[in-house]
């Protein structure tokens, strides 16, 4: 689907990946409402946007809280007219500890936000999608959501329902106008520890794990490129495109090199 003149809302829109996703769709000619449910991020992001501000609206959002959800699509409409995509970019990820160390608020948490969260804004917003001669649900899983990451056991597991989820919703839409693609994004820079508030060991950092981290700007235009041409999954980044070919091919080697590769977070 072609997104210059649609309009798409972008959860997480007022950081990390999910800023440079608005911004690059209103630099494609998109119209945008970024969701987030930090106030000053979304004014940061419409801040950046410029004159292109003009075909963004923002709206302060906990997207955990459905019926709060179930009010968006009347924004959307009074702000745009109409509402032809959709990306589940909002996420976060659990403190890096065991599963055992790990507190039932902390994985409600992550569940809620990561999987619910998509599926209330899909759940949503569907029904106006089906209604346009094209339309497209883009959900970000992450590289978590196919190989086992130590210290985000959690995480993972609620990236993968995001994946089954997806790919179950593609295969009940394909004889509609809604197209559906998901996402695997490998180490990306953003600051998402931060702003999930998981701490990481002091001194810890992408480079002493041996991670290649892709740019946030980068790693949108993938992800809009993959829209625009209807993919049916996108491996954003090279350590993606390798484990996911890895985890194919070795699942038990792929999951060894990966904990040897993470186990300092721990």
């Amino acid at each position: 689907m072609q997104v210059n003149n649609k309009t798409i809302v972008v959860t997480g829109g007022g950081n990390g990946m999910g800023r440079e996703l608005v911004l690059n769709l209103l630099a494609k000619g998109a119209r945008v409402a970024a969701i987030d449910v930090n106030e000053a991020a979304l004014a940061g992001t419409a801040k950046l946007a410029g004159d292109k501000s003009t075909r963004l609206s923002c709206h302060l959002l906990d997207i955990t809280d459905r019926a709060a959800v179930e009010s968006l699509p009347a924004l959307v409409m009074a702000a745009h007219g109409a509402v032809d995509g959709l990306i589940n970019n909002a996420g976060i990820i659990q403190p890096f500890v065991h599963i055992s160390e790990l507190d039932y608020k902390a994985i409600d948490r992550v569940m809620n936000v990561n999987f619910y969260g998509t599926v209330y804004l899909t759940k949503t917003f569907l029904p106006h999608l089906l209604k346009r001669s094209e339309a497209h649900i883009v959900n970000i899983s992450s590289m978590g959501g196919f190989l086992p990451v130590p210290g985000q056991s959690v995480y993972g597991a609620s990236k993968a329902a995001v994946k089954l989820f997806t790919e179950g919703l593609r295969s009940e839409l394909l004889d509609t106008p809604v197209k559906v693609t998901v996402v695997f994004p490998g180490a990306i820079a953003t600051d998402i520890a931060a702003h999930s508030g998981a701490e990481i060991k002091s001194g810890v950092t992408a480079e002493s794990s041996g991670i290649k981290m892709t740019p946030a700007p980068k790693a949108a235009e993938i992800i809009i490129d993959g829209m625009i041409k209807n993919r049916y999954r996108v491996l954003v980044g090279p350590d993606a495109k390798f484990l996911d070919f890895l985890t194919r091919l070795y699942p038990r080697f792929a999951a060894e090199f990966i904990y040897k590769q993470m186990k300092a977070l721990l």
